[in-house]
């Protein structure tokens, strides 16, 4: 498939789990791919070498180190920002500083690379962010961190479309349910309950995920911006 051929991509957050399957997708769509890591130098070089996609360290807590590296990868067409953490526990007994830490993730770096990326991007670019059904709904305690950092996504995308639109720039958020990743395995511990939630009763794969962001990156979608995409087996319904 070439559905990407010479098209510059780049995906932070990329070595494991939904980044990867959407790694590995535009690398297979005939994209020019690079993508950030930060923990995984293994499974990062690993995927690399298998999609011949290139593997970059870079810290998605660093502000700086974000914007300087969408800015030195120069005019992107396709920016997936994927990289993001959950913590979970007591809200009143929560370190301030792990939330801080996460909110600098979740939410400071999507909104300063894509800033960043659309001050070189060319018309008919895509801004494409992972964030949650979370966003719309919280069944559970414990989460109000994340929750909250992914629902601050949703006013990301709706503001920086407008933003962006008169430049032919789209701007998305994709929001999965329980997807099958090593962060949220089908067979974990949480299985039963998020499956009771579900209309489909089973996790969500990467690259059904990976599948969404493609299409939002084509050409098909060039009139779907500042929308939120949820991708969750009714999860949310």
């Amino acid at each position: 498939m070439t559905a990407f051929q010479g098209k510059s991509v780049l995906v932070l957050g990329g070595s494991r789990g939904i980044g990867a399957a959407i790694v590995r997708r535009f690398a297979a769509d005939g994209a020019a791919v690079t993508f950030t890591y930060a923990g995984s130098a293994e499974a990062a070089q690993a995927l690399a070498a298998e999609t011949g996609s290139t593997a970059v360290v870079t810290d998605s807590a660093d502000r700086d180190a974000v914007i300087a590296r969408v800015r030195e990868s120069g005019p992107l067409d396709v920016l997936v920002v994927n990289a993001g953490i959950a913590v979970f526990g007591d809200a009143l007994e929560q370190d301030p500083d792990v939330i801080d830490r996460l909110f600098r993730i979740n939410v400071h770096a999507p909104y300063h690379a894509s800033v960043e990326a659309a001050r070189q991007m060319p018309a008919g670019g895509r801004i494409i962010v992972i964030g949650s059904v979370n966003g719309d709904r919280m069944p559970v305690a414990g989460m109000a961190s994340y929750a909250l950092s992914k629902s601050a996504l949703q006013g990301l995308a709706r503001g920086l479309a407008r933003d962006f639109g008169p430049r032919g720039i789209t701007i998305n958020v994709v929001q999965p349910g329980p997807i099958d990743t090593d962060a949220n395995p089908e067979d974990g511990p949480m299985r039963d309950l998020m499956h009771s939630f579900l209309a489909i009763k089973r996790h969500g794969r990467p690259e059904e995920v990976a599948g969404m962001v493609a299409w939002l990156a084509g050409p098909e979608a060039g009139f779907v911006t500042g929308a939120m995409h949820t991708i969750d087996g009714a999860f949310g319904a």
